[in-house]
C-alpha cells in the first residue's frame, strides 16, 4: 500500500511538471531572447527561460562581468595590503538556480563539437573537470550577455540542432503535429547526412579556436621607466 501511494504522488507530480512545461513554453515561445539563447549548443528550453527570469532585461547590467556576478561565477579575491591578489573559488553569491542552470549547460555544451569543447578540454587539462565546467559556464554567461544586448545568435549555431529545438518547444506548446509531404524546418535533424555537415563545421570552428589560441600569448606588463633603458627591450 505505501509504494502504491508514491507510485501515485510521483504520477501526479508527472502530471503537474507536464502542466508546468507547457505553460512556460506557451508564455516564451514568442520571445526572442529566449529564442536567441536556444540558438547555443547545450542551451535548452528550460535554461534559456530560466536565465531570462532570473536575468529579466538585459539593460540592467552595463557589462558582462556584471552578469557573471550577479550569477555568482565571479573568483574571489584574497589580498593582503600591498600583496598579490589570489583569485579562489567562485562566491556563489547569486541567483544559485541560474547559476546551476548554466553549470548544467555547461556540461552539455562540453559534449559537443565547437569552440566551447576546445575551451572546456584547454581548461579541464590545467584544473580538472569541475573548474572546467564552472570556467564554461562563466564563458556562457558573457555569450550570452552579448548575444542578448547585440540582438544576434550564437555565431556556432548548428541550425537543423535549431530548428529542431524550436519544433520541441512548439509540440510542447500544444501546437498541432504537422501530416503530409511537406517538410518543415526540423526535417534536417532527422537526416544523418545533414547533421553530419553540421558536426563538420562544428569541428572546424573548434579546431579554429585550438589555432587560436595556440598563437596568441599574453602581453607583458608595460614596465615603469625607471631612467634609463631596459635591457630586455634591446634584446
Amino acid at each position: 500500500m505505501s509504494i502504491e501511494r508514491h507510485v501515485r504522488e510521483l504520477d501526479r507530480l508527472g502530471e503537474d511538471l507536464a502542466v508546468l512545461d507547457r505553460q512556460i513554453a506557451e508564455s516564451t515561445m514568442d520571445d526572442p531572447a529566449v529564442r536567441r539563447l536556444l540558438t547555443i549548443t547545450g542551451v535548452n528550453l528550460t535554461v534559456a527561460t530560466g536565465l531570462m527570469a532570473a536575468t529579466g532585461d538585459i539593460s540592467r547590467f552595463n557589462s558582462p562581468q556584471k552578469l557573471v556576478s550577479y550569477f555568482g561565477l565571479n573568483p574571489r579575491v584574497r589580498q593582503s595590503g600591498l600583496g598579490a591578489a589570489h583569485h579562489g573559488r567562485i562566491s556563489k553569491i547569486g541567483r544559485s538556480h541560474a547559476r546551476a542552470m548554466l553549470v548544467e549547460a555547461a556540461w552539455a555544451a562540453a559534449k559537443a563539437p565547437g569552440p566551447l569543447h576546445a575551451f572546456f578540454v584547454r581548461v579541464r587539462a590545467r584544473r580538472g573537470h569541475q573548474v572546467a565546467a564552472v570556467a564554461v559556464a562563466r564563458k556562457l554567461t558573457v555569450l550570452c550577455w552579448h548575444m542578448l544586448t547585440k540582438e544576434k545568435d550564437y555565431f556556432w549555431a548548428r541550425p537543423s540542432l535549431v530548428a529542431h529545438k524550436m519544433r520541441s518547444m512548439e509540440l510542447q506548446a500544444g501546437r498541432p503535429q504537422t501530416k503530409g509531404n511537406k517538410r518543415g524546418p526540423a526535417y534536417a535533424y532527422n537526416v544523418k547526412k545533414l547533421r553530419d555537415q553540421e558536426m563538420r563545421v562544428a569541428e572546424q570552428a573548434e579546431k579554429q579556436y585550438e589555432r587560436f589560441i595556440d598563437a596568441w600569448r599574453p602581453r607583458r606588463p608595460k614596465e615603469k621607466a625607471r631612467g634609463r633603458l631596459n635591457p630586455a627591450r634591446l634584446e
